[in-house]
């Protein structure tokens, strides 16, 4: 075809567009010129947010599609990290999105650092998580944020990811209930939540080239179940594709991943935004399902509006994506009610900085207590080591979840504040060796804070602490025996001086009430209740990522050839003993389960109405003399040559008991763990056999047992999406 010929016919598809397809197409200017004339029957909230949704979308000119669906320059402020400006015209408000997982971020004041997500998922309660989501989302609401960049729900594959502080834990499952907590929370208070990032976003330093070979059987069991929990249960609004690529598809322009897993098979109808800088086309990001490009307009603005009246493009498409966004903006109530917040608010309060030190107590882990060194005696002398301790308090991870703290209670001043003059407590950053050695030998216990820098956008280069601290530690411990270590992490770190000392603490990144929570904790005001999420490795080579090939990758490619075998998995599959499993976690009390029985001991699929779940009860006594709460964790092993993993998480409960008190608890499982996804019926199946139930406080201490029979089929197929 000829150049004349080309664009004769451009003309004539143009004309057509605008004369007959999108009556007002012109653009927005004469649009607004008439604004006084347009009704607002979207407004009628009697309706359903689909129904709104279609109404408005039937008012809006071309132009007015098109600025919905990207970001655009922050005015008036610059205080969002992305911004959609109001329409006047048709009533649609802006839409402000900030960062912050842990508190309000993008560089805004008076907010609250609360721990990182890691450490509150280490408490296992669903509740104080929702609470945390609520915090969250009243502290975003009043700062004039609709929508919170959070919660990070992704699975953490690779234990020196960067971002492993932001998650929740290597469990999809776990990770899935968490996410449903914290989205709830959030989104009760005003903002929509986005859980991102989606999907296979394992690695932070090649993550713009990172191509995950993943097959779809890991895909649907591991790294996409916490997305499905968050749409299923969770009612989460959007939802964030990462920079990374899925077998050789951006995901952000990944027609499987988006249309395929979250549209048709669970359904999902919110919107699907970019990452900052994630997008690489506008066509095949159309066609593959994104919504909205974030932060700007390079592809989802003139480019799209040209592909719109060019015809690649059909206004249909378009529609679907403004009607994504406009549905889960009617459904928040976004249309409906006043967000009376700005940014430059004081969103701060007694009880949110008081909650803070809850999140901070409730989520530090107990590693090690030998000869019960802990709780400390309040008239022991006192030294305390590292920056960590003193200097600079390690209280949150970098990033894009940084927030600005409004203070920071330093190990060191928590400490003193909670011993006051009752017993002598001195203060060495660790620089010099023998300044140490001589101080710690003259103490009575020797508390040493280490640490690691963790951040978006990189990660870390092994698992050692940084810097000398682990010759710090060996160091103290060899003239002091009562050394205690303190671990101020965003994830796992390798101990080689576990032997050495008395006792470990996980505190990961405690926030803002970072020294009263560990003080709290050190002197038994606080009954340490917390769990791993996270498996602790003995060895750099004892890890499922340690082969170059699985990560970084080699030539672009990270092959997850460890497949189902995340995390615990991995080590259960291959029989390799970590230091602290998943689960893992003392208390100054003890514990003792007795009498499980679930029920019914059997399931058939082929019978319509039979259950599908089974209920497990027990009982758990408090066999100690302190209260305490004790997470109850409850497995699922798979008959042999289902290529199942040995045993998987599928429900847990935290419950709180007196001294030598004794409480039954119940745990629901669900009929996904009693399936496997089959790739070649592209659905979820329960095969028949004998399943065992295995009940116990970490994914290696399942001291009860029960068994289950699956009959009624080779294959029995499971409801979708379910």
């Amino acid at each position: 075809m000829s150049t004349c010929s080309r664009g004769a016919g451009f003309l004539i598809t143009a004309v057509f567009m605008l004369l007959v397809i999108q009556p007002g197409m012109a653009g927005s200017q004469q649009a607004a010129a008439n604004g006084s004339r347009v009704s607002r029957p979207w407004n009628n909230n009697s309706l359903t947010p689909v129904q709104r949704a279609n109404l408005l979308i039937k008012q809006m000119t071309l132009d007015e599609k098109i600025a919905i669906v990207h970001g655009a320059p922050l005015k008036p402020t610059k205080a969002y990290v992305g911004y959609v400006p109001p329409n006047p015209r048709l009533g649609i408000p802006a839409i402000t999105l900030a960062d912050g997982r842990a508190g309000v971020g993008n560089h805004a004041r008076d907010v609250t650092l609360l721990p990182a997500p890691i450490a509150v998922a280490s408490s296992w309660d669903i509740g104080l998580i929702n609470e945390y989501g609520k915090v969250l989302g009243q502290e975003q609401w009043a700062k004039g944020t609709n929508v919170e960049l959070g919660p990070s729900i992704d699975v953490v594959r690779v234990p020196e990811w960067g971002r492993t502080f932001e998650s929740y834990g290597e469990d999809p499952y776990f990770n899935g209930q968490m996410a449903i907590a914290e989205i709830k929370g959030i989104q009760s208070q005003g903002p929509i939540a986005d859980a991102n990032m989606y999907l296979t976003m394992n690695q932070e330093k090649n993550r713009f080239k990172e191509d995950s070979i993943v097959d779809e059987r890991t895909l649907r069991e591991i790294y996409l179940p916490p997305f499905e929990a968050s749409i299923r249960d969770g009612h989460v609004g959007t939802v964030m594709c990462a920079y990374v690529k899925t077998n050789g598809i951006y995901s952000c322009e990944n027609p499987f991943l988006l249309n395929d897993m979250l549209r048709k098979d669970l359904h999902f109808d919110g919107w699907i935004m970019s990452d900052w800088g994630a997008v690489h086309s506008t066509v095949a990001s159309v066609k593959g399902g994104l919504d909205q490009e974030m932060p700007d307009d390079k592809f989802y603005g003139e480019a799209l509006k040209k592909a719109v009246i060019g015809g690649q493009v059909s206004m249909s498409d378009l529609d679907e994506h403004v009607r994504n966004i406009l549905v889960a903006m009617f459904r928040q109530g976004l249309f409906d009610k006043k967000q009376p917040g700005s940014w430059t608010a004081s969103v701060r309060s007694p009880e949110h900085d008081a909650f803070s030190r809850t999140v901070a107590e409730q989520g530090t882990v107990l590693l090690k207590n030998d000869h019960d060194i802990l709780p400390l005696s309040e008239t022991a002398s006192i030294v305390v080591i590292g920056v960590a301790g003193g200097n600079d308090p390690k209280v949150e991870g970098a990033g894009s979840s940084a927030v600005v703290a409004p203070y920071k209670v330093s190990p060191l001043d928590g400490i003193r504040n909670r011993v006051g003059a009752k017993a002598r407590t001195t203060y060495a950053d660790g620089n010099d060796l023998d300044v140490v050695a001589k101080m710690a030998h003259d103490a009575d216990v020797a508390i040493v804070f280490v640490h690691t820098d963790e951040s978006e956008g990189g990660d870390r280069p092994d698992l050692s602490l940084p810097g000398n601290q682990d010759q710090l530690i060996s160091a103290v411990a060899r003239v002091n025996k009562n050394t205690i270590v303190v671990l101020d992490t965003g994830g796992p770190v390798l101990m080689p001086w576990i032997d050495e000392v008395a006792g470990v603490i996980e505190a990961w990144y405690p926030g803002q009430e970072d020294g009263n929570a560990i003080a709290a904790v050190l002197y038994g005001d606080v009954n340490p209740s917390a769990k791993l999420t996270l498996t602790f490795p003995r060895s750099a080579d004892g890890i499922p990522t340690a082969q170059v090939e699985r990560w970084p990758g080699v030539n672009g490619l990270s092959t997850y050839s460890e497949k189902l075998n995340v995390g615990y998995r991995w080590y259960d599959a291959t029989n390799t003993q970590p230091l602290f499993p998943f689960g893992f976690g003392l208390s100054y009390t003890t514990f003792k389960l007795s009498d499980l029985v679930a029920k019914p001991t059997k399931l058939e699929s082929t019978i319509q109405h039979m259950p599908r779940r089974v209920l497990v009860r027990l009982n758990v006594t408090n066999t100690g003399v302190r209260e305490g709460a004790e997470v109850v964790q409850a497995y699922v092993a798979q008959p042999a040559g289902n290529g199942e993993p040995p045993h998987q998480l599928r429900g847990f409960a935290k419950v709180q008991l007196k001294a030598r008190e004794t409480k039954s608890v119940s745990i629901l499982l669900d009929e996904r763990s009693f399936s496997a996804y089959d790739s070649s019926l592209h659905r979820w199946i329960s095969p028949n056999g004998i399943y065992e139930v295995l009940v116990g406080t970490s994914s290696r201490d399942l001291p009860l047992h029960s068994q289950i029979a699956v009959e009624g089929g080779a294959a029995n197929a499971l409801t979708q999406g379910r």
